[in-house]
Parts: structure tokens; C-alpha cells; sequence
């Protein structure tokens, strides 16, 4: 007894060093993951431990199996000790410790589907914006110098006030369109971030973690029919002979209502798919209704890029053809050139890494 009960207190001293661990491990985790496997550790300890028992009372000895020596019926003082373990504990505390790693699963894809969400349209517009912001900061500068120099022009009389209206227009069009580049990047940082993976692959999970969970919420159902136990330990009758006063016994128990659970419990699991298709304020419904707008909107933006390409390459072949034309005519006509390249540059580099960015967090493969 002395024995056991030492390997008792190191195993329990063990079992708080290994929880200290857990615990440091689980601090950078989400809240909700932590709050699960709590539930489920703690659910779960008290299934996987056996169960100490004692007793001490009165019996009559007849009852214990002795009359030898006394009176048949003669009250006797009776001590039991020992140990009682039901192995479906096991079985049904693996399962919870199972689930709780299911619903943390779950809980992850489904933040990552609501982030997803909220960000709607703007899904990779971040960088989209960043790439434009790049062209235009480069773009800008050579742009004031530019106007510098035709205002020059204007003042010697080479050039005309109109002339100078309208490249200061075409100016302040990419100075407009920098600052609502800048004011949308504002916007978009108080947003959540977006997941780096693809959403469709999200959606996948969320549904996997799911049916698993309500797969080990059906095993826990169907495991409470059956009991398996295991008991044994010291009994002694206080002053009766007893050879070895020790026990052991082996319970198996089922209860019939097991056989009614397996339909029940598909038709539990096939209505949970169903609710999360159905309900109209679900994530499932809120993410099919935010992919069909993703797709819709790839597609334009696919073909915009491809009629803004072929512009970009007739226009930088028209500058590279005036670049030796020295006359006043032609230099505004280039200077006209390089600010609507400029544009149509800063629009393609959007339009080019939305793409990219809508292609890879829709999971499809763009050449």
C-alpha cells in the first residue's frame, strides 16, 4: 500500500509538471483552443484515472460467506480497499480530448472565413494598392518636372496657358489618384488581415473540423452503452480467518438502446451538414455569396489587365518613337505620353498584383 501510494503522488506530480508545460505551450494559441482543451482535459482526467474506493462498515458474517467458528449472522466489522477502473473511460476520455482538438480546428478555419468576410471585395487589394502607390511614387516626381519645364516654356512664349492647363490637369488626375491610394491603404490596415491561405481550402477545413466534431460527439453516444470495469483490491472481515483477503471482479455491461443509436446518430450528422448549407446567416452561405462576387469580379479584372497591357505597349512604342523629335509640338505630345503611360501604368500594377493576389486566395492556378 505504502508503494502505491508514493507512485500515486509522483504520478500526480507529473501529471501538474507536464500541465505547467502544456500550459506555456497553449499561451500563444487562440483563447477559444485553450478554453476547449481545458474543458476537455479536465472532462477527460477524471474518465483516464482509475477510481480509489474504501469503505468500512458492519456485514453480517453469514452474508460475507463465513459461519465456522461464530454465529451465523453474527455482525462482523468489514474493510474494503482498492481500485475500480472502467476502461470505456478510456475510450470516452481519448474522444473528448479528440473533439476539443476537432472544435479548435473549427474555431480557426471559422475565424479565418470571418476575416475573409469582413474584408469582402478588398480581399487582396492591400497589395494591389501597394504596387500602385510604387508606380505612381516614381511617376510623380518626373511628372512636377514636367510642368516645371513647360511653365518655363509658357513664360518664354513657346508654349501656350492651355497647353499648361491641361498637362497641370493630367497632373493633379495622378496626384488624386495617389491620395485615394494612400486613404485606401489607411482603410484597409484596420481591417483584419488577410489569411495566407486559399479560402476555398478554409471552407474545406471549417466543414472537415466540423463533421468531426459532431463524429466524436456521436462515438461519445454510442460508447455510453457500454461499461467495462475492472475492480479489485483488500477485503477483510476484522477477526474471521481469511486466507487471502483479496478481491477481483471483471463487469461488462451493454445496454440495448445502443442498437437504435447508429440510425440516430446518422441522421444527426446528416442534419448538421445540412444546417450549416441552410442557415441564411451562416459563414457557409456568407462565403459562397462572397466567392461568386470574387469570381465575378477575377474575371473583369482579367480581361481589364489584358486591354491595359496592349495599351501600355502601344504607348511606350508611340514614346520611344518621338524621343528623337526635338520640335515644341512633339515635346508636348510627349509630354502628354508620359503622363497618361504613368496612369496606365500604375492601373496596370494594380490591376496585375489583384489579380495575382484574388488567383491565389481563390486556390485557382494562374499561369
Amino acid at each position: 500500500m505504502r508503494w502505491a501510494v508514493a507512485w500515486s503522488v509522483l504520478a500526480g506530480l507529473g501529471a501538474g509538471v507536464a500541465g505547467a508545460q502544456e500550459l506555456e505551450g497553449e499561451a500563444r494559441e487562440p483563447g477559444y483552443c485553450a478554453f476547449v482543451r481545458g474543458v476537455g482535459d479536465a472532462e477527460s482526467a477524471v474518465l483516464l484515472a482509475p477510481e480509489v474506493f474504501a469503505s468500512v462498515g458492519v456485514v453480517n458474517s453469514g452474508d460475507a460467506g463465513w459461519s465456522e467458528g461464530g454465529p451465523l449472522g453474527g455482525p462482523t466489522p468489514r474493510i474494503i480497499a482498492g481500485l475500480d477502473y472502467d476502461f470505456m473511460g478510456l475510450y470516452r476520455g481519448l474522444s473528448i480530448r479528440r473533439r476539443a482538438q476537432a472544435e479548435c480546428e473549427r474555431y480557426r478555419a471559422l475565424s479565418a472565413l470571418r476575416a475573409a468576410a469582413k474584408r469582402g471585395t478588398d480581399v487582396g487589394a492591400e497589395a494591389a494598392l501597394a504596387a500602385r502607390a510604387q508606380v505612381l511614387e516614381t511617376a510623380l516626381p518626373e511628372a512636377g518636372q514636367l510642368l516645371a519645364s513647360l511653365r518655363e516654356d509658357v513664360k518664354a512664349g513657346r508654349a501656350t496657358l492651355e497647353e499648361l492647363n491641361a498637362l497641370q490637369l493630367r497632373l493633379d488626375g495622378l496626384q488624386a489618384l495617389a491620395y485615394q491610394t494612400a486613404k485606401e491603404r489607411e482603410r484597409l490596415a484596420a481591417l483584419p488581415r488577410p489569411t495566407e491561405r486559399p479560402l476555398s481550402t478554409w471552407l474545406q477545413d471549417f466543414r472537415a473540423a466540423d463533421a468531426r466534431v459532431e463524429a466524436e460527439s456521436a462515438t461519445l453516444r454510442s460508447a455510453s452503452a457500454w461499461r467495462v470495469r475492472l475492480r479489485g483490491g483488500y477485503d477483510e472481515l476484522i477477526n474471521v480467518p481469511q486466507e487471502v483477503p483479496l478481491f477481483g471482479s471483471l463487469t461488462v455491461a451493454y445496454n440495448l438502446g445502443n442498437l437504435w443509436q447508429p440510425s440516430a446518430n446518422a441522421r444527426a450528422r446528416e442534419g448538421r451538414r445540412r444546417l450549416l448549407e441552410e442557415d441564411v446567416e451562416g459563414v457557409s452561405q456568407e462565403v459562397a455569396g462572397l466567392l461568386r462576387e470574387l469570381r465575378a469580379g477575377h474575371s473583369a479584372e482579367e480581361a481589364r489587365l489584358r486591354e491595359v497591357s496592349v495599351l501600355v505597349t502601344d504607348l511606350e512604342g508611340q514614346l520611344r518613337d518621338i524621343q528623337a523629335m526635338e520640335t515644341a509640338k512633339v515635346r508636348r505630345y510627349r509630354d502628354y505620353l508620359v503622363l497618361e503611360l504613368a496612369r496606365l501604368r500604375a492601373e496596370q500594377a494594380w490591376l496585375k498584383t489583384r489579380v495575382a493576389e484574388l488567383g491565389r486566395f481563390l486556390g485557382e492556378e494562374r499561369p
